[in-house]
């Protein structure tokens, strides 16, 4: 096969923005995220893989070879492999950008390990937030659940369940207004604001996990792929889409996981179906 990557507009995806990547098999000290990448690139540059920058913005699914648009440059392939991922939806505060991976997180379970006997927050009101605060205390000393809001979209038993921990705590209705302290690359406290009195005040924690959720970058796809409400990619027997010839692999159809191993794993099955498909149908 002649495999061509086209890396998008962040190459490497989530695992680039984060920093210790303790639960990739084969790495007992754990492993930088851009580390992690960088040696995957180099792995599959040595079997022949071609990359190239840019995104997609357009596609042609409708016949085979499938036609795709990367800025000016056209593309054409046989089979095609979707593992766009999924972007973590942020707050759009400044500082957070500075502080990602410096105390920001967007994965409890990427990262809650290293919040151990710390004061966190966790920032959301759906399941995401109660499952990710849930588990945060296995290691933080509490963890405090801010919600700009005084209801939750939270299923009534995984707030519950949140609610009846001792350990988490909850802030509603704030609206988180800072995070600091960028200049000395860390987080040293959260300023909330009274959605409804206007009141500020500052909390001291040293970790931030927003979870108010994903979006999976599909919107190229609209229309010609089929996904669900949110717009992950629907699949079935393994990898397969809803046009023969194209394959989802990775967090751009999975909702649940959502682990660099997973996506890793899926990846595999995507390639593996891909050669199948490619043999099958040989011109």
């Amino acid at each position: 096969m002649k495999p061509l990557v086209l890396d998008g507009y962040e190459p490497g995806g989530q695992l680039s923005l984060t920093t210790m990547v303790e639960n990739f098999p084969g790495f007992p000290d754990g492993i930088l995220g851009p580390e992690l990448i960088e040696n995957m690139r180099k792995q599959a540059q040595r079997f022949g893989a071609e990359f190239r920058f840019g995104a997609v913005t357009a596609v042609n699914l409708s016949s085979s070879p499938f036609h795709l648009t990367v800025a000016k440059e056209e593309h054409e392939c046989r089979a095609l492999i979707v593992a766009a991922g999924a972007s973590a939806r942020m707050l759009g505060l400044e500082a957070e950008k500075h502080l990602l991976g410096r105390g920001v997180s967007t994965c409890a379970t990427c990262d809650g390990y290293f919040f151990r006997d710390r004061d966190i927050v966790v920032i959301g009101g759906g399941d995401t937030a109660m499952e990710e605060a849930t588990f945060l205390t296995k290691f933080a000393r509490q963890v405090t659940i801010v919600h700009r809001r005084q209801d939750f979209r939270a299923s009534r038993v995984m707030l519950d369940r949140a609610q009846a921990n001792p350990k988490i705590h909850f802030m509603t209705p704030y609206v988180v207004e800072d995070v600091r302290d960028v200049t000395k690359q860390g987080v040293e406290s959260v300023i909330l604001r009274h959605a409804d009195t206007g009141e500020t005040v500052e909390l001291k924690v040293e970790g931030v996990f927003v979870a108010i959720g994903h979006d999976p970058n599909t919107t190229v796809f609209r229309g010609q792929l089929d996904m669900n409400e949110q717009g992950y990619l629907r699949t079935h027997d393994g990898t397969k889409t809803n046009v023969d010839g194209v394959f989802a692999a990775g967090d751009v159809q999975d909702h649940v996981y959502r682990q660099a191993i997973s996506a890793a794993g899926s990846g595999c099955m995507a390639s593996i179906d891909a050669e199948r498909f490619l043999a099958e149908h040989k011109e």
